[in-house]
């Protein structure tokens, strides 16, 4: 595979300077602590928590406490928040800081799932600007020194458009960087990314790095989206689904190497045995649960490989480490890589649809005082954005 030169040597975002201007999206379910060891252990950049609900941590609930969980190998550390209520969001963040579990924070207003939005929350949010605002402003004002940023999408649908005035609002408010999901929440994972809206906000955002999320699935995409946009690095999400080597292949990549190996099936199998021991450390030695885990990312990692179904049932269904190294050592690990049957589009994609808000919702871009109730219940769901 041949990559043009770096068009972006290095990135910084506050007081972090990351070598490769490169950040793993948030996912749910996806980017726990297992995940980002496996992705940092193939290349470079930051690496983001699961989105986190600023409510449940507030609360200290059991699972947001083990989301905010980082192995000692995991530097900077970097949580994302989802919230609706400003005074929660900025007591979450606070908490982040007074008790050092965070480096970097970052604020989701991507969300295009329909129990989100039908509640005012995720992408439909940044259609209430005076919300918006407040939440960033006192979010960057909690976070103090440590840079705090924020991930959006265009908007609602091609006719609510938020994300420049969104991006202004949050640039004045001094967040560290700003990442935008080149699509509407109408769209959802769907059709292909609006590249050149990240090259509008890039224009319009001129005091802080302007971040492109959205149909990276190569090095090469990711070279080709700063060269036509301009924008200050990338955000991948679904293109590292089953390929956690995909972050080598980035860092090469702004590195100006000419030359990327691509992983045998062997290297893909040995990746997932790796994937389900870091899972089973993060579940403290639950190897029922990390098996379980493990599950839904088999068909990711073995996509355009010659692997039966059998073969792919099993590891489907597998229940323990040594069942996985028996089905494993099946494996012709010899076999090399396949070429464009592994690589493009993976992960949920879904189709356009009108996305749910509450009642009234695109009549003002100001709250009204009997839409906070219904927004604040927005915050009891969880999703990636």
């Amino acid at each position: 595979m041949t990559i043009l030169a770096p068009p972006v040597p290095s990135l910084q975002i506050g007081r972090i300077a990351l070598d490769v201007p490169v950040v793993l999206a948030p996912m749910a379910g996806i980017t726990n602590t297992a995940f980002r060891r496996l992705c940092r252990e193939f290349g470079a950049g930051l690496y983001v928590s699961e989105m986190i609900t600023s409510r449940a941590l507030v609360e200290r609930t059991e699972g947001s406490m083990r989301l905010i969980k980082h192995h000692e190998s995991e530097t900077p550390r970097s949580i994302q928040l989802y919230g609706v209520d400003p005074a929660t969001v900025e007591a979450a963040v606070r908490l982040l800081v007074d008790e050092d579990r965070a480096d970097h924070i970052d604020l989701n207003f991507g969300c295009p799932v329909p129990k989100v939005t039908r509640k005012g929350g995720g992408a439909a949010l940044p259609w209430k600007l005076d919300l918006f605002r407040e939440i960033v402003e006192r979010a960057v004002g909690a976070a103090g020194d440590l840079p705090l940023t924020i991930k959006m999408r265009k908007g609602i649908d091609s006719d609510h458009l938020t994300y420049l005035e969104a991006g202004r609002i949050a640039e004045g408010a001094g967040v560290a960087s700003i990442a935008l999901h080149a699509r509407t929440a109408s769209e959802f994972y769907s059709g292909h990314a609006d590249w050149s809206a990240i090259a509008k906000l890039k224009q319009a955002i001129t005091s802080v790095p302007v971040l492109g999320n959205g149909d990276i699935w190569s090095g090469a995409d990711a070279i080709r989206m700063v060269q036509e946009t301009g924008c200050d690095g990338v955000v991948v999400g679904r293109g590292c689904l089953g390929r956690p080597w995909l972050f080598g292949e980035l860092a090469a990549a702004f590195r100006g190497e000419t030359e990327i190996p691509q992983p045998s099936l062997g290297t893909v199998a040995a990746t997932l045995r790796r994937h389900a021991e870091l899972l089973v450390d993060f579940f403290d030695g639950d190897e029922d649960h990390a098996c379980r885990d493990i599950r839904k990312h088999i068909a990711w990692y073995f996509k355009g490989y010659p692997v039966g179904g059998d073969l792919r049932a099993g590891l489907a269904t597998v229940e323990s480490l040594q069942q996985m190294d028996d089905l494993l050592g099946q494996l012709d690990w010899q076999l090399p890589y396949p070429g464009a049957d592994a690589e493009g589009p993976r992960g949920r994609a879904g189709t356009p649809k009108r996305p749910s808000l509450p009642d009234g919702w695109l009549l003002s871009r100001e709250l009204a005082d009997t839409q906070r109730a219904e927004v604040a219940e927005a915050e009891l769901h969880n999703s990636g954005g």
